[in-house]
């Protein structure tokens, strides 16, 4: 997901993705910064599927990215990578 407001000056991104990892858990992967810069990434690890997604869900993350996307369109938006 993107967000550029011009007039700000403001070019941000931010991608947020479940995954496997080599050790059979799941990783939820969160990175966001500055379009054209090295961003900052946070991962967190859960023991199953259920819990990364019920996470990316539940994340303060995805919430205020509801809120840039006008809220509908937000889920839509998340990258589920299995």
């Amino acid at each position: 997901m993107k967000k550029r407001e011009p007039a700000q000056k403001m070019a941000r991104f931010y991608r947020m993705a479940v995954m496997p990892n080599l050790f059979g858990e799941w990783t939820l992967y969160r990175e966001w910064g500055r379009i054209g810069q090295g961003g900052q990434v946070r991962m967190d690890w859960f023991e199953d599927e259920n819990q990364a997604v019920a996470a990316l869900v539940t994340t303060g993350s995805l919430q205020a990215s509801a809120r840039l996307l006008d809220g509908a369109s937000a889920a839509r938006d998340v990258q589920m990578i299995a």
